[in-house]
């Protein structure tokens, strides 16, 4: 069982990118940031990259320990929401970067959800042909999946996530603290990304969280810090075995097929994308039983999914990151007749 105050601290290795990330998960460890980010960097600067609202709350700690431990510091804020990852905004943050001086030895940081470190690591990545970045996630979502194994991306208008690079950050600092202020939807929709890991890779996993149910959901602290160390070092096992996506990793990606479809049926302004991973494992699972009864009616969408319109439900299709050599993987839960088996 977890105790309060107890640091958990790991490297991942990817032999393909060459790179190592030191994760560290500490209650408390925004006021520490600096520290961390000396021991991993070098550098004279640094961005620190963050929606206006996870800005407002948390950049004024992560600032002062960062100016600390000796970086100049510059804040750039972005949009809240998947509205961020459009290309307009990478050009942004390059131009905030040059204005900035930041350069090849110096040092991007994300502060905020998911979307943040798509689109901060990937202009990481792109700046100079590649600079150092540090994730500091501040959702559920993102200290249990995003925030490792180097995916960044953004959108265009083709698809979610076609235009990106694998680029992992050096460091990952997880402070459980920061969900103390997370709406209880946030957190449910993270926790579907920890059952996830839980069905797709970690039967141990799984098996906790269905002893650990009720404190998990409730948000209790102790409980999300064993959630999210657990979830963190199944996915770097998977992670360091399979750095592209080619293998064993792409379970990971249970439940995002129809999720993604879902979001876009939406324009990203519908369910939150736990929520539609969640709608797309459940009718994932749902496949075997299709397959044993080919000629059964096909069953509608789970009701947690009100968020796409029937009209559309026949239509949805992924042209995005999850499709490889022109073909969609296959986990889908949806049939050729129109309906989601």
């Amino acid at each position: 069982m977890y105790s309060p105050g107890v640091t958990d601290e790991f490297t991942i290795r990817t032999r393909r990118a060459a790179r190592e990330s030191r994760i560290r998960i500490e209650p408390g460890g925004l006021a520490r940031a600096g520290e961390f980010a000396r021991r991993l960097s070098g550098a004279r600067r640094v961005a620190v990259v963050g929606d206006a609202a996870v800005a407002r709350r948390y950049a004024p700690t992560l600032l002062r320990s960062l100016s600390r431990a000796g970086f100049e510091c510059e804040r750039i804020d972005v949009p809240q929401g998947e509205r961020a990852k459009q290309p307009a905004h990478l050009v942004r943050l390059w131009s905030r970067f040059a204005a900035a001086g930041l350069g090849r030895a110096d040092l991007v940081v994300a502060v905020g959800g998911g979307v943040t470190g798509d689109l901060a690591g990937f202009a990481a990545a792109t700046w100079m042909r590649g600079v150092d970045w540090i994730g500091v996630p501040t959702t559920l979502l993102a200290q249990v999946d995003s925030s490792i194994g180097g995916k960044t991306a953004i959108d265009l208008p083709a698809g979610k996530n076609l235009a990106g690079a694998y680029h992992p950050p050096v460091g990952v600092l997880v402070d459980p603290e920061t969900l103390r202020t997370l709406p209880d939807r946030q957190r449910r929709a993270g926790l579907a990304e920890v059952v996830k890991t839980g069905m797709a890779v970690d039967a141990a996993l799984f098996a906790w969280l269905e002893r650990e149910a009720g404190s998990v959901a409730a948000g209790e602290t102790g409980a999300l810090a064993v959630a999210i160390a657990r979830s963190l070092k199944a996915k770097a096992r998977i992670v360091q075995r399979d750095e592209r996506d080619s293998g064993p990793r792409t379970a990971l990606n249970f439940g995002h097929t129809l999720g993604h479809a879902l979001e876009a049926a939406r324009s990203y302004r519908g369910p939150l994308h736990g929520e539609a991973v969640a709608v797309g494992m459940r009718t994932a699972a749902a496949l075997p039983e299709c397959a044993r009864a080919p000629g059964r009616a096909p069953r509608p969408l789970p009701a947690a999914a009100p968020h796409a319109p029937h009209a559309r439900r026949p239509t949805l299709r992924v042209h995005g990151a999850r499709q490889e050599s022109g073909r969609a993987r296959r986990a889908l839960g949806v049939d050729p007749s129109g309906g989601p088996c």
